[in-house]
């Protein structure tokens, strides 16, 4: 569990505080006052629901990761969000309640996707912000055209062809744009362009900004730290004694630390005594969560604080499809409203790095999906010589369950 919390309190803070507020979170900053998003009534409710989408999505990877970890919920949101778009039928409903939307609310989820692309950014003066989407789409195949308008106006998607057979060429667009979009934290997402996807779907998320009241680095000294195997290491600790937000309840403890103009805030949650992080996630799950930040109060706090890096990659497959979308990774999913040979989600993967110190915070996340063709592309070369040992299924079409399997080796 080492510095685990610190990873949750960190996707806390970037991505889930820019929703609620609490009254004196913000300050006067001159000419950078404090900001508020301006939402409508349904992007509220989406906001809200997209809290829910994030604790379920920690508690999911909190129990299946042993180690550090660090995940960007709103990054995902706006990659299904684009995949949403181009779904139909079960496989659209089941995305839309997996990000806790209500179904056929497309157009309405859309709305809220812009309002945040819009906004975010310019919250705070001090706080640098970006958000970006892209479709690399392999030129043999096409993106239907009511799909690309809707995801340049909603998403402000940049969508490009790439010949997918030229697989350095490919990886350098890809990988290049990650990095550009990231400031250098991310880059490079895949190792290799496979020739039959049909497109690589990507938001990139990157957020850099200043501690409101920073540490003073004279005050950063090597402290134990009680690691999640029990044995305890030194860290360097970042202190600090002041006026800081906080609150608690029988499960965690919450402390805020404004950034810039308070518009932004990275959350520390900690475990009380006799409880652990799957407490919390648990915990935070159940909670109303926007009455509990309302309720926080200012208190003098004598906070130590970790210096410290994380890079984090995993790969989603399992854990969207475990939330309520499994067709979307399988022969069954409909995502025709994008192209008519899209076939499936072959992968959906986060990529994330974050950097904490005396300063402030800088943070990024990719979120990459694959969509798989539904054959080889129109004219491509295939070479397939079954001249070797090969196994072979007999399966159900409907359902893909396997009847029989065997190996034709030829041994007698």
């Amino acid at each position: 569990m080492k510095m685990k919390f610190f990873c949750l309190m960190a996707v806390l803070a970037v991505l889930m505080g820019v929703g609620v507020s609490c009254g004196n979170i913000g300050g006067d900053e001159g000419d950078n006052p404090y900001k508020k998003l301006n939402l409508t009534t349904k992007s509220e409710e989406y906001v809200k629901q997209g809290t829910g989408f994030a604790f379920e999505f920690i508690d999911r990877i909190q129990a299946s990761e042993p180690g550090d970890f660090f995940i960007s919920p709103l990054s995902m949101q706006f990659l299904l969000g684009m995949l949403l778009n181009g779904a139909q039928g079960e496989t659209a409903d089941e995305i839309c309640q997996v990000l806790g939307y209500g179904a056929g609310e497309v157009a309405a989820v859309n709305d809220y996707c812009l309002s945040m692309l819009e906004q975010l950014p310019g919250l705070d003066k001090k706080t640098k912000l970006s958000i970006a989407n892209a479709i690399f789409v392999n030129q043999a195949y096409s993106l239907l055209d009511s799909y690309k308008s809707t995801v340049g106006k909603s998403y402000k998607a940049e969508v490009a062809n790439l010949d997918f057979s030229k697989n350095a060429a490919s990886l350098k667009t890809i990988n290049g744009w990650c990095d550009k979009q990231t400031n250098g934290m991310i880059p490079q997402v895949l190792d290799e362009v496979n020739p039959n996807m049909l497109a690589y779907l990507l938001n990139a998320l990157y957020f850099k900004s200043e501690w409101k009241n920073k540490f003073s680095k004279s005050n950063t000294g090597s402290e134990p730290f009680a690691a999640g195997d029990g044995t305890k290491k030194k860290v360097p600790m970042m202190k600090k004694e002041g006026s800081f937000l906080y609150q608690d309840n029988d499960v965690f403890r919450v402390v805020s630390l404004p950034y810039g103009n308070g518009a932004f805030r990275m959350l520390v949650v900690l475990p009380q005594s006799g409880k652990n992080l799957a407490d919390v996630s648990a915990a935070l799950k159940a909670a109303d969560w926007d009455q509990f930040l309302h309720s926080m109060v200012s208190c003098d706090v004598d906070l130590w604080l970790p210096k410290f890096e994380t890079k984090y990659s995993k790969k989603l497959n399992e854990i969207l499809s475990a939330m309520g979308m499994p067709s979307s990774f399988s022969p069954l999913a409909d995502f025709k409203a994008m192209s008519p040979a899209a076939l499936c989600l072959s992968f959906v993967k986060q990529d994330t790095a974050i950097k904490v110190d005396e300063e402030g915070t800088e943070a990024a996340a990719i979120s990459t999906a694959g969509m798989m063709a539904t054959a080889a592309a129109p004219g491509q070369h295939v070479v397939f010589h079954a001249d070797q040992p090969f196994l072979y299924l007999i399966t159900e079409n409907s359902t893909g369950a396997i009847l029989f399997a065997g190996k034709y080796a030829k041994v007698k």
